[in-house]
């Protein structure tokens, strides 16, 4: 770990915006490397900041956490690892409109049972209909 400067989580937790359960988390799954100690205290440093930086923008941007790992070692390949970011991400972006899909599907038959409900016309709630009728996406 090259560190300019040594810090402690709770400062790598206030720069990086991420909870110090969460880094915790992740040195136990290996997302993060285990860091350095002094006395009982662990010790990050900028490439640390970096790293977790990085983490949690792939998370915000939806990559699972073996996305996350493979993305960090392809991270380190050079130009030569393109091609395989390349399809991880081309891989997580058929998974983003698949749900995407999945979510307009949901708005449509949503938005249809509040018109329903809105209009008053049926006696029973037709949101609570759709919802007891298992009522296909449409």
């Amino acid at each position: 770990m090259a560190a300019t400067r040594a810090m402690q989580i709770g400062e790598l937790s206030r720069r990086t915006g991420c909870n110090i359960e969460t880094i915790r988390y992740y040195e136990r799954i290996g997302v993060l490397d285990v860091p350095l100690r002094r006395g009982r205290y662990r010790n990050y440093g900028e490439e640390d900041v970096g790293r977790l930086g990085f983490v949690r923008r792939a998370r915000e941007l939806g990559f699972t956490l073996d996305e996350v790992r493979a993305l960090l070692q392809l991270a380190t390949g050079g130009q030569a690892a393109c091609a395989e970011v390349r399809d991880v991400a081309s891989s997580h972006l058929a998974d983003v409109r698949a749900k995407i899909a999945d979510l307009k599907r949901m708005e449509r038959v949503l938005a249809a049972s509040v018109r329903a409900c809105e209009a008053g016309d049926d006696p029973a709630c037709p949101l609570l209909q759709t919802l007891r009728a298992g009522t296909p996406h449409g």
